[in-house]
């Protein structure tokens, strides 16, 4: 990892209407637009939808992280994000983040372990911890059949 500070670009543009251009260097550009109930189509990437993708897609490298240095092999995991967005002093913000993390292990893996560093990398996710919206997290783990094997972490 590289030291701190780090610095991060990312650009869009668009015309008086239609769909956002986001780019951000080396790195594919994605359209977006208004979400649905911001009046946009419902079927491309919000802002919105793209900062709540943000918070689970950190919380999945999050935990990789935490997991590799606690050399703790795991299968797979899925996290659902939510995000609920209020105006509050008239001002609309997020005001609470959901996530629902769901981890699938090998047959007798400690789910116990398991779970607490599922907990540690919510506390240390910097996309969350980034913002001021409150946040939940729920944890699901589940044993995969007997046949399937764990990613074992580098070292």
């Amino acid at each position: 990892m590289e030291p701190y500070p780090h610095t991060y670009t990312a650009e869009a543009s668009g015309a008086f209407s239609g769909a956002v251009q986001v780019a951000a260097p080396g790195a594919e550009a994605l359209s977006s637009a208004a979400a649905r109930q911001f009046g946009g189509p419902g079927d491309a990437w919000s802002p919105e939808s793209l900062l709540v993708a943000a918070i689970a897609d950190c919380y999945v490298f999050t935990f990789r992280a935490v997991s590799a240095a606690a050399m703790f092999g795991w299968l797979k995991l899925e996290c659902r994000t939510q995000g609920t967005l209020e105006r509050r002093e008239r001002v609309p913000q997020f005001t609470h983040i959901a996530l629902q993390a769901t981890l699938t292990l090998a047959p007798g893996a400690d789910a116990s372990r398991a779970k607490k560093l599922l907990q540690q990398a919510d506390r240390a996710c910097l996309i969350s911890n980034s913002l001021k919206a409150e946040r939940t997290l729920e944890t699901r783990i589940v044993h995969a059949a007997a046949h399937a094997q764990p990613a074992r972490p580098a070292g």
